[in-house]
């Protein structure tokens, strides 16, 4: 079964290795970064490079898209290769996902329209635009619209892991979920704008110049 997940210039790179690396883990499952040129790609900060393998012309029908967010992503909202690439092949998904602002993307593609969704906290309201209505949820399930949706960065993970067990089963998701050792204590909870503290916004403003 063939995974992809697209790349383009300064995406999240978590948006795609948190997935990748719990898909991996199952044998039947070939996961491939594809993108509109082979070669690197650099993430949002450009500290990082990662590798498209494939063009997205060597690979129009994939099983399973995992599109991931970041910065770059917004290049997008207006259409491009890779939301021309992403419904073109979507037709002949058995699932067609997203991590982040990669809603956006699949937003943009005419995917979304008319149903619950989610992303980032930070981009509801684009979300919005799309005919979609955005929800504070993990992860967001069509199953029988062949889509899920999850939250900012981390839940691509989560995502992921759930993926499998609709693909194959309970017991698969758990095995790649123990493999990765997936089990987090964070030490605060401050995973959302609604669990902290105005220092808190102040201080990840001055980090990332977003307001909440």
């Amino acid at each position: 079964m063939q995974v992809a997940i697209p790349l383009f210039p300064r995406l999240t790179a978590l948006d795609a290795i948190g997935p990748y690396e719990v898909l991996q883990r199952v044998p039947e499952l070939d996961v491939t970064f594809v993108g509109e040129t082979r070669g690197e790609v650099r993430t949002e900060n450009g500290f990082l490079g990662l590798v498209v393998d494939r063009t997205f012309d060597e690979l129009p029908d994939p099983d399973i898209v995992v599109v991931p967010g970041g910065r770059g992503s917004r290049a997008f909202l207006d259409g491009g290769p890779i939301v021309d690439w992403v419904r073109a092949a979507h037709a002949g998904t058995r699932f067609t996902t997203s991590v982040c602002t990669g809603s956006l993307i699949l937003g943009a593609a005419g995917l979304l329209d008319g149903l619950t969704a989610t992303t980032h906290w930070g981009a509801f309201d684009v979300l919005a635009r799309f005919g979609a209505t955005p929800v504070s949820e993990r992860v967001v399930e069509h199953l029988d619209r062949r889509i899920v949706t999850a939250a900012g960065v981390s839940s691509g993970i989560d995502m992921a892991i759930r993926l499998l067990a609709v693909l194959f089963d309970d017991v698969a998701a758990q095995a790649a979920q123990m493999f990765i050792e997936y089990d987090p204590e964070p030490p605060f909870d401050a995973g959302h704008p609604s669990k902290v503290g105005p220092d808190v916004v102040e201080r990840l403003a001055e980090y990332t110049k977003i307001r909440v």
